[in-house]
């Protein structure tokens, strides 16, 4: 498809490949599709982002005609990590080791409550200023009329607004894929009231001078409705059809329960994995069947959590993040997917990109989480699983006995007979974007 005269897009992002993760996959997977509906997209993103999980796959969904323009960026990470090595504190050093459960020393203390406190909105603040002055001269000489900044880290919406401010005729969108001021992680980073009202502050100043706002969980959109008295759009995250085209789901010789993503110091599956350690107990052909995989970043602590218990060790493997390509072929040997939200502030609207691709397999779903809440309604919807609240122990248990069933039923293949999930497929969501622009 020919991209017609002014359907230009210029997408501001902190994450783009070759960074992995989830905080990349979405507006990678827009602009994918972008052009096939019309639109030629840039990226803006940093030449040398600090990023932890990298992934060179990703790069083959980068379309022919997107331009990415890379610009440098200078984060106090650095800084961090050299410090790091002086006091000892870390052998290797990386921005997650900002944000802990529990501080190992006062180095890590304040440098938490610094990144916290001076560094605002997020350490990728001293972008603002230079981007700004170069994306100025750019969409003018590029004749390029709306851009979308998406974040976190929402530095980003920040260069958003000083464009907007130099050309008030601009089309600016903001994407937010979290909250800002209500993010759960202010508690984790020991943020004070100062820092707090100046998170607000900004914030407002975004939602009102953007000329449309989009989020991901209808839980936001009325959350950042309420915030920004203004009418906010809902876009979900979706899954790739092409990624899954090729998936075949096999039969293993264990029933296996698989977790993809991160599991932080908000996300907490021990509630979950405690009714797992009671089934052993009592259910001799579950406890010799079961496994449970972890794939992707793992909390230490999580970690030590299931090594002190040599029933839950037994049974659970911790596997470090894989290139996106790798990690479909590992949902196909997979049981039973695991989905957890508990321990997240405001989980009845935590609604990740993970969620979807879990949809996209046709395997089983097991939520754990608020019973209520979006995740809930897309899981009902879609009759792939259901969420259960942590702490109902019978449920889980139930849930897990009867999915072990059915896999142990030869003529069983437990897969979703439901194609509902298709409407969060990346070509249609596009398609939907494309409405808002």
């Amino acid at each position: 498809m020919t991209t017609q005269p002014g359907k230009k897009i210029l997408i501001i992002s902190y994450y783009w490949p070759p960074s992995g993760g989830s905080g990349v996959q979405r507006w990678l997977k827009f602009v994918k599709y972008l052009p096939e509906e019309g639109w030629k997209p840039y990226v803006f993103t940093p030449e040398n982002p600090a990023f932890a999980v990298r992934d060179e796959s990703l790069l083959k969904d980068v379309p022919m005609e997107a331009e990415v323009i890379r610009f440098p960026i200078w984060e106090p990470y650095e800084a961090f990590f050299k410090l790091s090595k002086i006091t000892g504190s870390k052998k290797t050093a990386k921005p997650t080791d900002l944000v802990s459960a529990k501080q190992e020393s006062l180095f890590h203390k304040i440098s938490t409550w610094i990144r916290g406190n001076l560094f605002i909105p997020d350490p990728r603040v001293f972008w603002v200023r230079p981007a700004a002055s170069f994306l100025h001269d750019f969409l003018r000489e590029n004749e390029i009329e709306t851009i979308i900044t998406t974040g976190p880290p929402h530095s980003m919406h920040l260069i958003g607004l000083r464009l907007k401010k130099k050309n008030p005729s601009l089309q600016w969108i903001v994407d937010l894929r979290d909250p800002w001021s209500q993010w759960g992680f202010l508690d984790s980073l020991k943020a004070g009231t100062f820092a707090r009202n100046m998170h607000k502050r900004l914030e407002a100043k975004v939602l009102r001078n953007a000329d449309k706002v989009i989020t991901v969980t209808p839980f936001y959109v009325r959350q950042f409705e309420k915030l920004g008295g203004r009418k906010v759009l809902l876009l979900t995250n979706g899954y790739d059809e092409s990624d899954f085209k090729d998936l075949t789901i096999q039969k293993t010789d264990k029933f296996v329960i698989r977790h993809v993503g991160i599991v932080n110091e908000k996300c907490d599956p021990r509630p979950f994995m405690l009714s797992v350690k009671k089934l052993l107990s009592t259910h001799e052909v579950f406890r010799s069947s079961v496994h449970i995989d972890f794939t992707g970043e793992v909390h230490p602590q999580f970690q030590a959590f299931v090594r002190e218990s040599p029933e839950l060790s037994a049974i659970t493997s911790f596997t470090p993040p894989v290139p996106h390509k790798q990690l479909i072929p590992m949902y196909g040997q997979s049981s039973l997917l695991l989905f957890v939200i508990h321990g997240y502030k405001n989980a009845e609207g935590y609604l990740p990109g993970k969620l979807f691709e879990y949809l996209a397999t046709g395997l089983p779903i097991l939520g754990v989480g608020p019973e209520d809440g979006d995740a809930a309604v897309v899981l009902q919807k879609s009759e792939a699983g259901l969420m259960i609240d942590a702490h109902n122990h019978q449920g889980l248990t139930d849930f897990l006995l009867a999915k072990f069933a059915a896999w142990q039923n030869p003529s069983g293949s437990g897969i979703t007979a439901s194609s509902a999930y298709k409407s969060y497929s990346r070509k249609e969501l596009t398609k939907d974007l494309t409405e808002i622009l």
